[in-house]
């Protein structure tokens, strides 16, 4: 059995948004020109062993704060962006922000997490093609119990 999407104009859009030509992006997922043409005018469907290459070129991210004292905690934000993620090249050039370009209330916020809660955040990044070495810094933007991590991966 075969698991096909038809996403062309989705897969249509990914392509011009990276900078990528029909024939770039058909020599990335090992088809030709004319089938990835096909595949974006919904003339033949996303196999599913092609979607998963499209999908390779993100990079997903997770921030998780817990409570793991005996007592609630009372998180303070100074507004509606409770958390961030940047990723930096290996010279500490940063070249994507999760924030940036959105727009967040400028109300304080608070957040309860009783003992053992978490707080969840995550970010997709759409790296595309590019490849080298990079940090992850994750930021809880928390007033009164600020915290970074940083992660170092490879993008081959």
């Amino acid at each position: 059995m075969s698991t096909e999407f038809k996403l062309g104009a989705k897969v249509r859009s990914l392509r011009r948004k990276e900078g990528l030509t029909q024939t770039d992006l058909a020599s990335k997922l090992e088809i030709s020109p004319s089938y990835l043409n096909l595949i974006e005018h919904n003339q033949r469907p996303l196999p599913a062993h092609l979607l998963v290459k499209v999908a390779q070129r993100t990079v997903r991210f997770a921030l998780q704060v817990k409570n793991v004292g005996g007592k609630h905690v009372e998180l303070t934000f100074p507004n509606g962006q409770a958390y961030d993620f940047a990723v930096l090249d290996a010279s500490g050039r940063e070249v994507w922000r999760w924030s940036r370009g959105r727009m967040f209330t400028q109300g304080i916020q608070n957040r309860l997490l009783g003992t053992g809660e978490a707080m969840n955040a995550g970010a997709t990044w759409p790296a595309g093609k590019a490849a080298g070495r990079y940090t992850v810094v994750a930021t809880l933007n928390s007033t009164n119990f600020p915290s970074e991590e940083r992660s170092d991966f490879v993008l081959p």
